[in-house]
């Protein structure tokens, strides 16, 4: 693919957003000169997300299923719904790691990055670079709206970020943050360098939509322990309606 200097300065800058998620995420608060209480401001931001997901990805996986559908240039069966269903794919494979992963934590010793630590940092790091990989591949005229979906995705970030951290501690702050913020560096440069068929941006987008609900809804939705519920429903009417209008 052809390397426009607009798209490596736009996307770099996205990647390296991503990439400062995790490797200062215990240490960024966006929200605080605003929101004093961090536990609503994870709120907030999990409602961000959430409004991400079905305002702006879900109408994506159309767009996508169109593309497949060109990128074939034949008949499909089912008319090209296949989209929707790696979708799905994409839901089940990340809620069936959370849950192995729970089951491997039952096991453990608390403080040791065993399996469950492995399979936890393995799995968000592909997660992580094939968001990465896809900031590539946005169309050219779409730059411009590029840096709001990023600041989106980051905030999803570093919810994970949090969630990780949480879950791993020592571990993760050695270890896992590191990969991966790599890893955003990893799929972004693999995006520039390494072009692919265009059937599998297609595929890859229905894949990654079905992941961020189900990690959306695991780990960004507040609990009824200690979410807060007028920010999370703030934070996500605000941003669905500003999606709205930028398109």
């Amino acid at each position: 693919m052809t390397l426009e200097p607009q798209l490596i300065a736009v996307t770099g800058g996205a990647m390296l957003l991503y990439a400062t998620a995790f490797l200062a995420g215990g240490r960024i608060h966006p929200l605080q000169p605003f929101v004093k209480d961090r536990r609503s401001a994870i709120s907030i931001g999990a409602g961000v997300s959430i409004a991400y997901v079905f305002v702006h990805l879900l109408p994506e996986l159309h767009l996508a299923r169109r593309d497949l559908v060109e990128a074939v240039g034949a008949p499909l069966p089912f008319e090209g719904a296949a989209i929707y269903f790696l979708a799905l794919v994409g839901f089940l494979s990340f809620y069936g790691l959370d849950h192995l992963r729970q089951r491997l934590r039952e096991g453990e010793d608390e403080g040791r990055a065993g399996l469950s630590f492995k399979l936890h940092i393995g799995g968000f790091a592909a997660y992580v670079g094939l968001m990465a990989y896809l900031l590539a591949h946005e169309p050219q005229e779409r730059l411009a709206l590029t840096a709001l979906f990023a600041v989106t995705i980051a905030i999803h970030f570093l919810g994970v970020d949090h969630s990780l951290r949480e879950e791993h501690g020592l571990a993760y702050e050695r270890l896992g943050r590191f990969v991966l913020a790599g890893m955003s560096l990893f799929g972004w440069a693999l995006g520039l360098f390494v072009t692919l068929p265009a059937i599998v941006p297609a595929l890859l987008v229905a894949f990654i939509a079905g992941a961020i609900i189900v990690n959306s809804a695991i780990m960004e939705l507040p609990s009824d322990k200690d979410g807060r519920f007028v920010p999370f429903v703030i934070g996500g009417l605000l941003y669905g309606t500003l999606l709205l209008f930028v398109g």
